[in-house]
């Protein structure tokens, strides 16, 4: 689950007179625009929590492997997260609303064929598509506030909305993604999108004005070489996972990534309006944000990666249970990000990310002890809670070091970035867990084999000849042996997180009053 930034979009400034020609027109519609608004990013965030809960029943319905099944999570992140600044450029230069209904409407066709899928090649490119409507629908619907509501507490409230919609979004999904695959299938997981883009599609003309556009450069070189590096290199280690590392293709995966990357950074230190702004990358506090929310993200997304296929496939919660099971770390994510904004002023942001990330490993730590037959009160539920309790701190933490001595016009390109990180390093991350989980599934399950084979009867025999496959409980040793050695890794993550914290942050409580007039910009 993952907590898209709510700072305000880069150089707001210009759309102020259009905001408060809105305001003196009065405030009818602007409940509704805000409402819009908020759905709008309700669907992009749950879209990611929804999805996890149906996974084991989309392996099981499109035969998905374990190790291929990781692809349904990362096509959405990688090119949300990789196109997530271009989205928001192309909302200021060709018009904010125009550019919004156009990611919904995109996002909405995704979600159909996605839920209409019927091979897994499908369901993956319907999954890239919903990362692409989302990377153009969210931005710009952040950007749709400053256009739409007066600078001061009318803007204010509606950031505060639309943060509480960001943050609450992930639990939403768990409790729905539950309810719908249990109750109906798991295609309605998508499917469900399509009403929702409808009515925002009919009441966006209604009640949202179009933006005043602004002569800019689309950095497109830049966004699609960034993001095929990012595709190609996770494919290299997801390819590892299942062929080895000496595998041709794996080998080439590496070679394409390191070149794609490359240039892509050669486009952005040319380019004249760069779609990732690597002056940013200079100042240490930002910098080492940026590689602490990589760290983080990674962990987040193989917990719920992990965790969702253990607790139906081992402990064998139904989708509606399971869904229920990870509420706690929606909640306590929500309290400590609360308490930890309280206390920002008084001990600054760096004890609470140092603290945030240790207590994160810790709780990775103690899932790395799960085995088959684990309870979920016993042996998941205080690690998320632990888990949980870290990543509150955190979020509020990095978005304020992120833009701490960011210039006002750049607020939004730092929580941007900051927020493109997220995703980039959950997607990342969570294809490095899966290679140690193959590995470690595979060998286990080379241990295993012959000790099945000793005891199977004729038919059993047969039938794994057919298949390839350990029946259970053999199967549930294997995946359980998998996924507790992808959490020592993600524990590590954790460890790393907290040691650039210690390094490389040295942001100072008096540091943040310079925030204080930036509006809001937090988190």
């Amino acid at each position: 689950m993952t907590t898209p930034n709510s700072g305000p979009p880069q150089d707001p400034g210009p759309a102020r007179e259009t905001a408060d020609a809105q305001g003196r027109a009065g405030g009818d519609g602007k409940g509704v625009a805000l409402f819009v608004i908020a759905a709008c990013q309700l669907m992009v965030v749950l879209d990611i929590t929804i999805v996890n809960i149906a996974l084991p029943h989309i392996q099981k319905d499109l035969g998905f492997s374990t190790t291929s099944l990781v692809w349904v999570v990362n096509a959405y992140t990688l090119t949300f997260g990789g196109l997530l600044l271009l989205g928001g450029r192309a909302g200021d230069i060709l018009g904010r609303r125009r550019v919004f209904m156009f990611g919904v409407a995109l996002f909405a066709f995704a979600s159909l064929l996605g839920g209409l899928s019927q091979e897994p090649g499908q369901l993956l490119a319907a999954r890239a598509l919903q990362g692409v409507g989302g990377a153009v629908a969210s931005p710009t619907a952040l950007a749709l506030i400053t256009t739409t509501f007066r600078e001061g507490p009318e803007r204010n409230r509606a950031f505060g909305v639309f943060a509480a919609v960001s943050a609450g979004g992930g639990a939403i999904g768990l409790l729905a993604g539950g309810m719908l695959v249990e109750w109906l299938d798991w295609r309605w997981v998508f499917f469900v999108n399509v009403p929702i883009a409808v009515l925002i599609l009919l009441a966006t003309p209604r009640h949202i004005r179009e933006s005043e556009r602004h002569p800019g450069h689309f950095d497109l070189a830049g966004a699609f070489t960034a993001t095929l590096g990012m595709v190609s290199l996770v494919y290299g280690f997801i390819r590892a996972a299942q062929h080895g590392w000496t595998d041709r293709f794996t080998l080439l995966s590496f070679a394409a990534a390191i070149v794609l990357l490359t240039a892509f950074l050669l486009i952005e230190r040319r380019s004249r309006q760069p779609i990732t702004p690597l002056h940013m990358l200079a100042e240490r506090n930002r910098a080492g944000s940026y590689g602490i929310m990589l760290c983080l993200a990674a962990a987040i997304f193989g917990m719920f990666f992990f965790l969702t296929l253990y607790v139906q496939d081992v402990l064998g919660l139904s989708p509606l249970r399971a869904g229920l099971a990870f509420l706690p770390v929606s909640a306590v994510i929500a309290v400590g990000a609360t308490v930890t904004s309280r206390l920002l002023p008084r001990y600054g942001p760096k004890p609470f990310i140092v603290v945030g990330a240790l207590l994160a490993a810790g709780g990775l730590s103690w899932l790395t002890q799960i085995r088959v037959d684990s309870t979920y009160a016993g042996s998941v539920l205080g690690p998320m809670l632990v888990f949980s309790a870290g990543m509150g701190m955190q979020f509020v933490s990095l978005t304020l070091t992120a833009v701490s001595g960011v210039p006002q016009r750049e607020t939004g390109a730092a929580t941007g970035l900051l927020n493109t990180m997220q995703q980039v390093g959950g997607s990342l991350g969570l294809s490095i867990l899966v290679t140690v989980f193959g590995t470690a599934s595979g060998n286990e399950a080379a241990r295993l084999v012959p000790r099945f084979l000793a005891g199977a009867s004729p038919a059993e025999r047969i039938a794994f000849r057919r298949t390839g496959r350990l029946p259970e409980p053999w199967a549930s040793e294997v995946l359980t042996h998998g996924i507790a050695a992808a959490f020592v890794v993600a524990a590590v993550f954790g460890v790393i997180a907290a040691v650039i914290a210690l390094v490389v942050i040295r942001i100072r409580p008096v540091d943040l009053e310079r925030l204080q007039g930036g509006g809001p910009g937090g988190g």
